[in-house]
């Protein structure tokens, strides 16, 4: 528990010291940035609904791919492939979790096409000094809850996002480094994850 303690205090830390020359970006940038985000791995902090912390390596191909590789203690694997969001426990084993991915606020920006200025999508876009922040949901099922994203400027940079599920949970997500990189497809492979969990 110390150990996801100083984690945190270190990811927040890292936040704080930002430059303070940024300035707020516009949803068109925003919206550029992300569709030019096509592939790339990040180390990631997270604060759950429950308050407590996990830390692992995040993997993105835009469109609609992600995997959340979380460090020991955890034993749970998340991947986004094929329309869908599938939880894996490896400490369990047996079939993952699985729910549709438009039903959840990741999909906005797991799109082919992120247009953040599409009507009623954004719902608040503010700057705090450091960092823009855009709180988007889906305009046509707005339900299935939202995510705020926090970007910094100079350059352009994704840091971290809160996602409020349709229940009203909050999960935060705080990215190290977001490094462009080309990911192998098995990375992205249900399938293969879902034989190795049996």
């Amino acid at each position: 528990m110390r150990l996801r303690f100083l984690a945190l205090l270190a990811a927040l830390t890292w936040m704080w010291a930002l430059p303070a020359a940024a300035q707020q970006l516009s949803l068109n940038a925003l919206s550029n940035y992300l569709n030019q985000l096509t592939s790339a791995e990040a180390t990631f902090t997270q604060i759950n609904g429950d308050g407590t912390i996990s830390t692992g390596t995040l993997y993105m191909r835009r469109p609609g791919k992600m995997r959340f590789e979380y460090n020991p203690p955890e034993q749970a694997l998340v991947m986004a492939n094929n329309g869908a969001v599938f939880v894996f426990d490896r400490k369990l084993g047996g079939d993952p979790e699985t729910y549709p991915l438009d039903r959840t606020p990741l999909a906005l920006i797991l799109a082919r096409n992120v247009d953040l200025s599409r009507a009623n999508m954004v719902v608040a876009h503010g700057y705090d000094g450091t960092a823009t922040t855009v709180t988007a949901q889906d305009p046509e099922n707005p339900e299935y809850g939202s995510i705020q994203l926090k970007f910094t400027d100079s350059p352009v940079e994704l840091r971290q996002w809160i996602i409020t599920d349709d229940g009203g949970g909050q999960t935060t997500v705080i990215l190290g480094a977001l490094e462009r990189k080309q990911l192998a497809n098995s990375l992205f492979n249900v399938e293969r994850e879902r034989r190795a969990n049996q």
